[in-house]
Protein backbone atom coordinates (compact mmCIF):
# COMPACT_ATOMS: atom_id res chain seq x y z
CA UNK A 1 0.00 0.00 0.00
CA UNK A 2 2.79 2.57 1.03
CA UNK A 3 4.21 1.60 -2.63
CA UNK A 4 0.81 3.04 -4.19
CA UNK A 5 1.29 5.99 -2.25
CA UNK A 6 4.85 6.73 -2.99
CA UNK A 7 3.93 6.18 -6.76
CA UNK A 8 1.35 9.10 -6.36
CA UNK A 9 2.05 12.23 -8.90
CA UNK A 10 -0.16 15.37 -9.78
CA UNK A 11 -0.94 18.51 -7.43
CA UNK A 12 -1.44 16.79 -4.13
CA UNK A 13 -4.08 19.53 -3.39
CA UNK A 14 -5.92 18.32 -5.59
CA UNK A 15 -5.93 14.62 -4.44
CA UNK A 16 -6.15 16.12 -0.64
CA UNK A 17 -9.37 18.26 -1.62
CA UNK A 18 -11.27 14.85 -3.69
CA UNK A 19 -10.38 13.03 -0.15
CA UNK A 20 -11.67 14.72 1.95
CA UNK A 21 -14.83 15.48 -0.19
CA UNK A 22 -14.82 11.28 -0.70
CA UNK A 23 -14.56 11.05 3.16
CA UNK A 24 -17.09 13.01 4.38
CA UNK A 25 -19.45 11.94 1.92
CA UNK A 26 -19.66 8.63 4.16
CA UNK A 27 -21.92 10.81 6.63
CA UNK A 28 -25.12 12.36 4.41
CA UNK A 29 -25.05 8.78 2.52
CA UNK A 30 -25.44 6.70 5.20
CA UNK A 31 -27.73 9.23 7.15
CA UNK A 32 -30.09 9.82 3.88
CA UNK A 33 -29.76 6.34 2.86
CA UNK A 34 -32.52 5.22 5.45
CA UNK A 35 -35.43 7.01 2.80
CA UNK A 36 -34.20 4.01 0.65
CA UNK A 37 -34.37 1.43 3.46
CA UNK A 38 -37.85 2.40 5.05
CA UNK A 39 -39.90 4.25 2.46
CA UNK A 40 -38.43 2.61 -0.80
CA UNK A 41 -38.39 -0.41 1.01
CA UNK A 42 -34.40 -1.35 -0.93
CA UNK A 43 -31.91 -3.03 1.32
CA UNK A 44 -30.72 -1.86 4.78
CA UNK A 45 -28.64 1.57 5.52
CA UNK A 46 -25.43 -0.84 5.80
CA UNK A 47 -25.32 -2.42 2.37
CA UNK A 48 -25.95 1.02 0.84
CA UNK A 49 -22.50 2.49 2.81
CA UNK A 50 -20.79 -0.80 1.98
CA UNK A 51 -22.20 -0.15 -1.76
CA UNK A 52 -21.04 3.47 -1.52
CA UNK A 53 -17.63 2.62 -0.33
CA UNK A 54 -17.55 0.33 -2.94
CA UNK A 55 -17.57 2.12 -5.35
CA UNK A 56 -15.35 5.36 -4.29
CA UNK A 57 -12.41 2.60 -3.79
CA UNK A 58 -13.42 1.95 -7.61
CA UNK A 59 -13.10 5.46 -8.60
CA UNK A 60 -10.07 5.94 -7.00
CA UNK A 61 -8.33 3.10 -8.77
CA UNK A 62 -9.32 4.91 -11.54
CA UNK A 63 -8.19 8.45 -10.63
CA UNK A 64 -4.87 6.12 -10.00
CA UNK A 65 -4.60 4.59 -13.11
CA UNK A 66 -5.29 7.29 -15.33
CA UNK A 67 -2.77 10.19 -13.76
CA UNK A 68 -0.13 7.41 -14.63
CA UNK A 69 -1.04 8.11 -18.10
CA UNK A 70 0.87 10.60 -19.88
CA UNK A 71 -1.45 13.58 -21.17
CA UNK A 72 -0.41 13.33 -25.03
CA UNK A 73 -1.96 9.91 -25.06
CA UNK A 74 -5.69 11.62 -24.26
CA UNK A 75 -5.48 12.96 -27.69
CA UNK A 76 -5.46 9.76 -29.35
CA UNK A 77 -7.65 8.82 -27.17
CA UNK A 78 -10.49 10.81 -27.76
CA UNK A 79 -10.50 9.53 -31.43
CA UNK A 80 -10.82 6.38 -30.35
CA UNK A 81 -13.32 6.97 -28.14
CA UNK A 82 -15.40 8.99 -30.31
CA UNK A 83 -17.50 6.59 -32.44
CA UNK A 84 -17.75 4.28 -29.00
CA UNK A 85 -19.42 6.77 -27.25
CA UNK A 86 -21.75 7.60 -30.25
CA UNK A 87 -22.41 4.11 -30.56
CA UNK A 88 -23.09 3.63 -27.06
CA UNK A 89 -25.55 6.65 -26.94
CA UNK A 90 -27.18 5.50 -30.08
CA UNK A 91 -27.86 1.76 -28.37
CA UNK A 92 -28.95 3.63 -24.93
CA UNK A 93 -31.74 6.08 -26.59
CA UNK A 94 -32.75 3.24 -29.06
CA UNK A 95 -33.46 1.16 -25.81
CA UNK A 96 -36.82 2.94 -25.51
CA UNK A 97 -37.00 2.43 -22.00
CA UNK A 98 -39.98 5.07 -20.49
CA UNK A 99 -40.80 5.89 -17.18
CA UNK A 100 -44.74 7.25 -16.67
CA UNK A 101 -44.92 7.39 -21.01
CA UNK A 102 -41.58 9.86 -20.90
CA UNK A 103 -38.22 8.75 -22.28
CA UNK A 104 -36.11 7.54 -19.93
CA UNK A 105 -33.26 6.00 -22.06
CA UNK A 106 -30.02 7.11 -20.15
CA UNK A 107 -28.44 3.84 -18.81
CA UNK A 108 -27.30 0.65 -20.43
CA UNK A 109 -27.42 -2.65 -17.67
CA UNK A 110 -23.43 -4.54 -17.83
CA UNK A 111 -23.81 -7.80 -18.56
CA UNK A 112 -22.89 -10.26 -15.84
CA UNK A 113 -21.83 -7.41 -13.25
CA UNK A 114 -25.09 -5.88 -12.03
CA UNK A 115 -24.51 -2.02 -12.99
CA UNK A 116 -25.83 -0.05 -14.88
CA UNK A 117 -24.08 2.71 -16.83
CA UNK A 118 -25.29 6.10 -17.36
CA UNK A 119 -23.51 6.92 -21.10
CA UNK A 120 -23.85 10.72 -21.30
CA UNK A 121 -21.59 10.98 -18.58
CA UNK A 122 -18.74 9.26 -20.24
CA UNK A 123 -19.44 11.07 -23.92
CA UNK A 124 -19.31 14.53 -21.59
CA UNK A 125 -15.52 13.73 -20.60
CA UNK A 126 -14.59 11.90 -24.03
CA UNK A 127 -15.99 15.12 -25.81
CA UNK A 128 -14.24 17.38 -23.95
CA UNK A 129 -11.15 15.82 -24.35
CA UNK A 130 -11.92 15.69 -28.47
CA UNK A 131 -12.57 19.63 -28.13
CA UNK A 132 -9.48 20.80 -25.95
CA UNK A 133 -7.89 18.78 -29.20
CA UNK A 134 -9.32 20.44 -31.98
CA UNK A 135 -8.40 23.48 -30.23
CA UNK A 136 -4.80 23.36 -29.40
CA UNK A 137 -4.66 21.86 -33.21
CA UNK A 138 -5.94 24.97 -34.63
CA UNK A 139 -4.50 27.93 -31.86
CA UNK A 140 -2.60 30.12 -33.65
CA UNK A 141 -4.33 29.65 -37.26
CA UNK A 142 -7.24 31.39 -39.15
CA UNK A 143 -9.71 28.54 -39.31
CA UNK A 144 -13.17 29.33 -41.30
CA UNK A 145 -16.27 28.05 -39.88
CA UNK A 146 -16.74 25.82 -42.64
CA UNK A 147 -13.86 24.20 -42.20
CA UNK A 148 -14.47 23.10 -38.24
CA UNK A 149 -18.34 22.05 -38.83
CA UNK A 150 -17.09 18.42 -39.76
CA UNK A 151 -14.42 18.26 -37.20
CA UNK A 152 -15.47 19.99 -34.24
CA UNK A 153 -19.48 20.90 -34.59
CA UNK A 154 -20.54 17.54 -36.38
CA UNK A 155 -19.47 15.47 -33.31
CA UNK A 156 -20.67 18.30 -30.79
CA UNK A 157 -24.22 18.25 -32.29
CA UNK A 158 -24.35 14.23 -32.49
CA UNK A 159 -23.66 13.94 -28.61
CA UNK A 160 -26.08 16.47 -27.62
CA UNK A 161 -29.09 15.70 -29.83
CA UNK A 162 -28.67 11.75 -28.60
CA UNK A 163 -28.42 12.68 -25.24
CA UNK A 164 -30.95 15.02 -25.26
CA UNK A 165 -34.63 13.21 -25.71
CA UNK A 166 -33.62 11.40 -22.37
CA UNK A 167 -31.93 13.87 -20.33
CA UNK A 168 -32.26 17.87 -21.23
CA UNK A 169 -30.38 18.86 -18.12
CA UNK A 170 -27.27 17.15 -18.64
CA UNK A 171 -27.25 18.06 -23.07
CA UNK A 172 -27.73 21.52 -22.03
CA UNK A 173 -24.47 21.49 -19.70
CA UNK A 174 -22.52 19.89 -21.96
CA UNK A 175 -23.03 22.29 -24.85
CA UNK A 176 -22.86 25.06 -22.34
CA UNK A 177 -19.25 23.51 -21.54
CA UNK A 178 -18.04 23.12 -24.94
CA UNK A 179 -19.15 26.97 -25.56
CA UNK A 180 -17.11 28.23 -22.83
CA UNK A 181 -14.24 25.58 -23.68
CA UNK A 182 -14.12 27.06 -26.72
CA UNK A 183 -14.52 30.83 -25.87
CA UNK A 184 -11.39 30.51 -23.59
CA UNK A 185 -9.86 28.13 -26.33
CA UNK A 186 -10.13 31.60 -28.77
CA UNK A 187 -12.53 30.04 -30.83
CA UNK A 188 -14.20 33.37 -33.33
CA UNK A 189 -17.28 34.71 -31.11
CA UNK A 190 -19.10 35.67 -34.39
CA UNK A 191 -19.15 31.47 -34.47
CA UNK A 192 -19.92 31.04 -31.56
CA UNK A 193 -22.61 33.20 -31.80
CA UNK A 194 -23.60 31.13 -35.08
CA UNK A 195 -22.90 28.15 -33.10
CA UNK A 196 -25.76 29.16 -30.11
CA UNK A 197 -28.64 30.36 -32.62
CA UNK A 198 -28.41 27.25 -34.45
CA UNK A 199 -28.89 25.23 -31.03
CA UNK A 200 -31.35 27.39 -30.28
CA UNK A 201 -33.31 26.75 -33.52
CA UNK A 202 -32.41 23.11 -33.47
CA UNK A 203 -34.21 22.57 -29.78
CA UNK A 204 -37.05 24.43 -30.99
CA UNK A 205 -37.15 21.96 -34.14
CA UNK A 206 -37.32 19.20 -31.43
CA UNK A 207 -39.98 20.57 -29.52
CA UNK A 208 -42.33 21.49 -32.66
CA UNK A 209 -41.89 18.11 -33.90
CA UNK A 210 -42.52 16.23 -30.17
CA UNK A 211 -45.54 18.65 -29.92
CA UNK A 212 -47.13 17.64 -33.55
CA UNK A 213 -46.51 14.30 -33.45
CA UNK A 214 -46.54 13.12 -30.20
CA UNK A 215 -45.88 9.12 -30.64
CA UNK A 216 -43.03 9.45 -33.15
CA UNK A 217 -40.70 9.21 -30.59
CA UNK A 218 -40.78 9.11 -26.75
CA UNK A 219 -39.70 11.97 -25.16
CA UNK A 220 -39.62 14.22 -21.77
CA UNK A 221 -40.68 17.10 -22.87
CA UNK A 222 -43.69 17.60 -21.20
CA UNK A 223 -41.62 16.95 -18.07
CA UNK A 224 -39.12 20.05 -18.87
CA UNK A 225 -42.32 22.50 -19.31
CA UNK A 226 -43.11 21.49 -16.43
CA UNK A 227 -40.07 22.29 -14.05
CA UNK A 228 -39.39 25.17 -15.87
CA UNK A 229 -42.97 26.59 -15.34
CA UNK A 230 -43.14 25.48 -11.64
CA UNK A 231 -39.81 27.11 -10.73
CA UNK A 232 -41.18 30.22 -12.65
CA UNK A 233 -45.05 29.80 -10.87
CA UNK A 234 -44.69 27.79 -8.09
CA UNK A 235 -47.28 24.74 -8.42
CA UNK A 236 -47.37 22.15 -6.35
CA UNK A 237 -46.41 18.82 -8.79
CA UNK A 238 -44.05 16.46 -7.39
CA UNK A 239 -41.20 18.55 -8.62
CA UNK A 240 -42.43 21.78 -6.30
CA UNK A 241 -42.98 19.28 -3.66
CA UNK A 242 -38.77 17.87 -3.88
CA UNK A 243 -37.87 21.56 -3.58
CA UNK A 244 -40.46 22.12 -1.09
CA UNK A 245 -38.96 19.97 0.96
CA UNK A 246 -35.53 20.54 0.59
CA UNK A 247 -35.89 23.89 1.84
CA UNK A 248 -37.79 22.92 4.72
CA UNK A 249 -34.26 20.70 5.23
CA UNK A 250 -31.89 23.91 4.72
CA UNK A 251 -34.40 26.14 6.96
CA UNK A 252 -34.76 23.51 9.45
CA UNK A 253 -30.96 23.32 9.55
CA UNK A 254 -30.16 26.81 11.12
CA UNK A 255 -26.47 27.86 11.69
CA UNK A 256 -24.88 24.38 12.78
CA UNK A 257 -27.61 21.65 11.70
CA UNK A 258 -29.43 19.19 13.13
CA UNK A 259 -26.43 16.95 13.87
CA UNK A 260 -25.05 14.24 12.13
CA UNK A 261 -27.48 11.30 11.04
CA UNK A 262 -30.34 13.40 12.73
CA UNK A 263 -31.96 15.27 9.21
CA UNK A 264 -35.99 14.77 9.46
CA UNK A 265 -36.45 15.57 5.92
CA UNK A 266 -34.41 12.45 4.27
CA UNK A 267 -37.50 10.27 5.20
CA UNK A 268 -39.64 12.69 3.05
CA UNK A 269 -37.31 13.87 0.72
CA UNK A 270 -37.20 11.56 -3.26
CA UNK A 271 -33.54 11.14 -4.03
CA UNK A 272 -32.22 12.38 -0.69
CA UNK A 273 -28.67 10.60 -0.90
CA UNK A 274 -28.19 11.99 -4.70
CA UNK A 275 -29.79 14.50 -6.65
CA UNK A 276 -31.09 16.77 -3.04
CA UNK A 277 -27.73 15.54 -0.67
CA UNK A 278 -26.79 18.76 -0.53
CA UNK A 279 -30.29 19.73 1.48
CA UNK A 280 -29.37 16.54 3.71
CA UNK A 281 -26.01 18.62 4.40
CA UNK A 282 -27.37 21.69 5.46
CA UNK A 283 -30.00 20.46 7.59
CA UNK A 284 -27.63 17.97 9.96
CA UNK A 285 -24.39 20.53 9.39
CA UNK A 286 -26.37 24.05 9.05
CA UNK A 287 -25.21 26.96 7.19
CA UNK A 288 -21.66 26.31 8.63
CA UNK A 289 -21.30 22.85 6.47
CA UNK A 290 -22.63 23.90 3.19
CA UNK A 291 -20.71 26.66 2.96
CA UNK A 292 -17.66 24.56 3.86
CA UNK A 293 -18.75 22.17 1.51
CA UNK A 294 -18.85 24.93 -1.19
CA UNK A 295 -15.34 26.30 -0.11
CA UNK A 296 -14.05 23.25 -1.15
CA UNK A 297 -15.52 22.85 -4.55
CA UNK A 298 -14.15 26.63 -4.79
CA UNK A 299 -10.77 25.53 -4.16
CA UNK A 300 -11.15 22.60 -6.64
CA UNK A 301 -11.85 25.38 -9.05
CA UNK A 302 -9.37 27.21 -7.93
CA UNK A 303 -6.39 24.63 -8.15
CA UNK A 304 -7.75 23.41 -11.31
CA UNK A 305 -6.83 26.95 -12.64
CA UNK A 306 -3.16 26.84 -11.41
CA UNK A 307 -2.89 24.08 -13.00
CA UNK A 308 -4.22 24.86 -15.82
CA UNK A 309 -2.14 28.10 -16.16
CA UNK A 310 1.09 26.08 -15.16
CA UNK A 311 0.58 23.54 -18.17
CA UNK A 312 3.06 24.72 -20.40
CA UNK A 313 1.11 22.94 -23.79
CA UNK A 314 -2.10 24.63 -25.27
CA UNK A 315 -3.83 21.71 -25.23
CA UNK A 316 -2.57 20.88 -21.31
CA UNK A 317 -4.22 23.99 -20.40
CA UNK A 318 -7.60 23.54 -22.60
CA UNK A 319 -7.29 19.99 -21.35
CA UNK A 320 -7.44 20.62 -17.60
CA UNK A 321 -9.90 23.20 -18.27
CA UNK A 322 -12.35 21.29 -20.15
CA UNK A 323 -12.69 18.29 -17.84
CA UNK A 324 -12.30 19.88 -14.88
CA UNK A 325 -14.84 22.90 -15.19
CA UNK A 326 -17.75 20.86 -15.34
CA UNK A 327 -17.21 19.13 -12.38
CA UNK A 328 -17.54 22.47 -9.87
CA UNK A 329 -20.26 23.75 -12.28
CA UNK A 330 -22.36 20.54 -11.47
CA UNK A 331 -21.80 20.81 -8.72
CA UNK A 332 -23.12 24.52 -8.33
CA UNK A 333 -26.10 23.94 -10.05
CA UNK A 334 -26.85 21.03 -7.45
CA UNK A 335 -27.18 23.49 -4.63
CA UNK A 336 -28.74 25.81 -7.23
CA UNK A 337 -31.64 23.18 -7.16
CA UNK A 338 -31.14 22.59 -3.78
CA UNK A 339 -32.14 26.38 -2.44
CA UNK A 340 -34.55 26.99 -5.43
CA UNK A 341 -31.90 29.21 -7.53
CA UNK A 342 -32.18 26.67 -10.14
CA UNK A 343 -35.38 24.13 -11.76
CA UNK A 344 -34.86 20.82 -10.70
CA UNK A 345 -32.04 18.95 -13.31
CA UNK A 346 -31.48 15.72 -11.84
CA UNK A 347 -27.26 16.70 -11.64
CA UNK A 348 -25.60 14.77 -8.62
CA UNK A 349 -23.44 16.25 -6.47
CA UNK A 350 -20.03 15.32 -7.57
CA UNK A 351 -18.10 12.88 -4.61
CA UNK A 352 -20.68 13.10 -2.75
CA UNK A 353 -23.96 11.93 -3.99
CA UNK A 354 -24.52 7.66 -3.92
CA UNK A 355 -24.72 6.51 -7.55
CA UNK A 356 -21.63 4.34 -9.65
CA UNK A 357 -21.43 6.21 -12.58
CA UNK A 358 -21.11 9.88 -11.77
CA UNK A 359 -18.35 8.92 -9.19
CA UNK A 360 -16.97 6.58 -12.05
CA UNK A 361 -16.78 9.45 -14.46
CA UNK A 362 -15.51 12.15 -12.11
CA UNK A 363 -12.95 10.23 -10.84
CA UNK A 364 -11.98 9.67 -14.36
CA UNK A 365 -12.36 13.31 -15.31
CA UNK A 366 -10.13 14.02 -12.19
CA UNK A 367 -7.43 11.86 -12.96
CA UNK A 368 -7.03 13.11 -16.62
CA UNK A 369 -6.71 16.76 -14.61
CA UNK A 370 -3.68 15.09 -11.98
CA UNK A 371 -2.20 13.47 -15.13
CA UNK A 372 -2.44 17.08 -16.74
CA UNK A 373 -0.46 18.47 -13.39
CA UNK A 374 2.11 16.33 -13.10
CA UNK A 375 5.49 18.25 -12.46
CA UNK A 376 7.46 16.91 -15.76
CA UNK A 377 4.22 17.14 -18.65
CA UNK A 378 5.27 16.25 -21.52
CA UNK A 379 5.93 19.55 -23.86
CA UNK A 380 3.98 20.00 -27.33
CA UNK A 381 6.90 19.12 -29.51
CA UNK A 382 8.20 15.88 -28.32
CA UNK A 383 9.97 12.95 -29.61
CA UNK A 384 7.49 10.18 -30.96
CA UNK A 385 7.83 6.45 -30.23
CA UNK A 386 7.10 5.30 -33.58
CA UNK A 387 6.55 1.99 -31.91
CA UNK A 388 3.26 3.46 -29.73
CA UNK A 389 0.21 3.74 -32.05
CA UNK A 390 -1.44 6.09 -29.59
CA UNK A 391 1.82 8.64 -29.49
CA UNK A 392 1.74 8.27 -33.76
CA UNK A 393 -1.77 9.41 -33.51
CA UNK A 394 -1.49 11.61 -31.20
CA UNK A 395 1.35 13.59 -32.86
CA UNK A 396 -0.80 13.62 -36.13
CA UNK A 397 -3.39 14.78 -34.57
Amino acid sequence: MLSYFKNIKGDKAIWGIVALLALFSFLPVYSASSNLVYVVGNGTAVSHLIKHAFLLLLGFGIIYGVHKIPMHFFKGLSIIAMPIVLLLLGYTLAQGKTIGGANASRWINIPFVGFSFQTSTLAAVVLMIYVARYLAKIKNKVVTFKESILPLWLPVFLVVVLILPANFSTAAIIFFMVLTLTFLGGYPFKYLLGIVGTGIACLALFILIAKAVPDLFDNRIDTWENRIANFFNGEDTSEDYQIERAKIAIASGGVLGKGSGKSVQKNFLPQSSSDFIYAIIVEEYGLVGGLVVMFFYLLLLFRIVVVANANPSVFGKLLVVGVGLPIVFQAFINMAVAVELFPVTGQTLPLISSGGTSIWMTCLAIGIVLSASNKNPVKEKKVVDESNPLDVLSEQL
